[in-house]
């Protein structure tokens, strides 16, 4: 009789509609949508119907960080001019290797605020579009570019498509990723153009080398200030000539650039790749061909992203049983989402940083134009090894230091022994979101009264393949769940 009277607490049911969510409902929303579910997320959000908890959960959408920026963010940029001219090998190595801790300090910072923020869906959308328009500091290597880049993303995270793609194009990290920076009138550079087509709009087989030869014209001109990374047009660098791309006719001047993204999204394709793409994100590997077609119609009229976020959550394929625990939780979604749902201290940033790299995903580093191809690409003899491994020092909490006194954490700060780092670090995040618990058995402490209810729903999408042991202890019970094939996937 108690664990009924506490489910029912806990979805809430006497203050709720018929269709509130149920836990599993509410979890898998939430895990989709953001980067695991913690017991105050379920709560919340199980007091809803679908349209109501969809609908909070895009109203929650920012467009500006939590956490603050690295403080070099806001510094003078460095003097790239003499970098550039420079013979002196000493010299130059200093300076990028301060390149690559700022870059360091940039991923430790977005993790930091994947964790804070009181938006994962936010975040999961910045990191969509950064798989999505890819590049990497590794060939861009202007660190504050990236972060500028990441911010656009954030901007348009869940807003205007068609004033991404805009802006994108003559972003001064993507310039200099696919080579705009040195577009010429006499010697135009083909790459963003075809990029644009293939990986950003159109996908393969609609478009064709002369449209590509085309845009490439219209693209040329865009300089990057090194003085302060801004964009600029130089005139006497642009083909200002007529260009001819997939049919129509693109007038002489000098906003011919803009012209062809609009010709470029009035393209048929163009809606439903970008579906498909949300699609994949979001519901399962293989998109519905008339739940895209569906989709795209309400992504065209304006490319307002909102719109046909809520409706593709409210698919019946998004909530469908068979597509549960259909997608693979990348690294970040692996690592953030066990720091969130269990309401873990946060490791030493340079923690999940080295992690993120051994799993694969280095942040601000994509492979290439392509991306993470993710999904099952994630899991292999190595990788999962490690994944368990970090899961495991996770639920564990090893090497955590707890604050003096009071029970907090410091700052949320947390030290990892062993193959996790050493290294203690001072957290910038929010005292409200981080640093409670100290690995499974402190969240345990927190949410007794979960014991009621069934802990694999919050914790599985599928039912575990390992069969659970007669009479196990609580904190092993959940470790043995963590550890469990089906943990890796959502």
């Amino acid at each position: 009789m108690r664990g009924i009277v506490l489910a029912l607490a806990l979805i809430g049911l006497g203050a709720s509609p018929a269709d509130a969510l149920p836990v599993e409902e509410a979890r898998h929303l939430l895990s989709r949508t953001g980067f695991g579910a913690s017991v105050a997320e379920v709560r919340s959000l199980a007091r809803d119907s679908r349209e109501q908890a969809v609908d909070r959960l895009l109203a929650g959408i920012r467009t500006v960080p939590t956490v603050p920026p690295p403080e070099w963010v806001a510094g003078p940029r460095p003097e790239w001019s003499k970098y550039y001219e420079s013979r002196d090998e000493v010299m130059r190595s200093a300076f990028n290797r301060a390149r690559e801790v700022e870059a360091d300090e940039l991923r430790a910072w977005w993790y930091q605020e994947m964790v804070a923020t009181p938006s994962p869906l936010t975040e999961r959308l910045v990191l969509f579009w950064h798989n999505h328009f890819a590049s990497s500091h590794d060939k861009v290597r202007h660190t504050d570019l990236m972060m500028r880049q990441n911010q656009l993303f954030r901007s348009q995270a869940a807003g205007d498509y068609r004033a991404l793609v805009h802006a994108i194009a003559v972003d001064p990290a993507m310039l200099r990723y696919l080579d705009g920076n040195t577009s010429r009138r006499n010697r135009p550079n083909e790459n963003f153009a075809r990029e644009l087509f293939e990986l950003f709009t159109l996908g393969e087989g609609h478009y064709t080398e002369a449209d590509i030869k085309e845009a490439a014209r219209a693209f040329t001109g865009w300089q990057i200030r090194e003085s302060d990374g801004t964009a600029r047009f130089r005139n006497e660098f642009y083909d200002d000539g007529e260009k001819r791309l997939f049919g129509q006719t693109i007038p002489a001047g000098p906003d011919s650039h803009r012209t062809a993204i609009e010709i470029t999204l009035a393209q048929p394709a163009a809606a439903p790749f970008l579906v498909r793409k949300l699609w994949r994100e979001f519901v399962s590997p293989d998109p519905d061909p008339a739940a895209v077609t569906r989709l795209a119609a309400i992504l065209t009229p304006d490319w307002q992203l909102k719109p046909v976020l809520r409706a593709l959550l409210l698919e019946p394929a998004f909530w469908a049983e068979a597509n549960r625990g259909s997608l693979v939780k990348s690294p970040v979604d692996l690592m953030v989402g066990t720091i969130r749902s269990f309401d873990l201290a946060m490791p030493a940033t340079e923690t999940l940083v080295n992690r993120g790299r051994q799993l694969g995903q280095r942040l601000f580093n994509p492979p290439n134009v392509r991306g993470w191809p993710g999904h099952t690409t994630w899991i292999g003899t190595q990788t999962l090894l490690v994944r368990r491994e970090v899961l495991q020092q996770l639920a564990r909490g090893q090497g955590v230091q707890p604050a003096q006194g009071g029970g907090e954490m410091m700052g949320g700060g947390m030290m990892m022994s062993g193959a996790m780092g050493s290294t203690p670090a001072v957290s910038t995040v929010p005292q409200r979101r981080i640093g409670r618990a100290v690995g499974v058995s402190g969240w345990t402490d927190l949410h007794k009264d979960w014991e009621a209810t069934d802990d694999q729903p919050l914790i599985l999408a599928l039912r575990p393949v390992e069969a659970p042991v007669a009479n196990q202890a609580r904190v092993q019970r959940i470790e043995r769940l963590l550890l469990d094939p089906a943990y890796q996937v959502k």
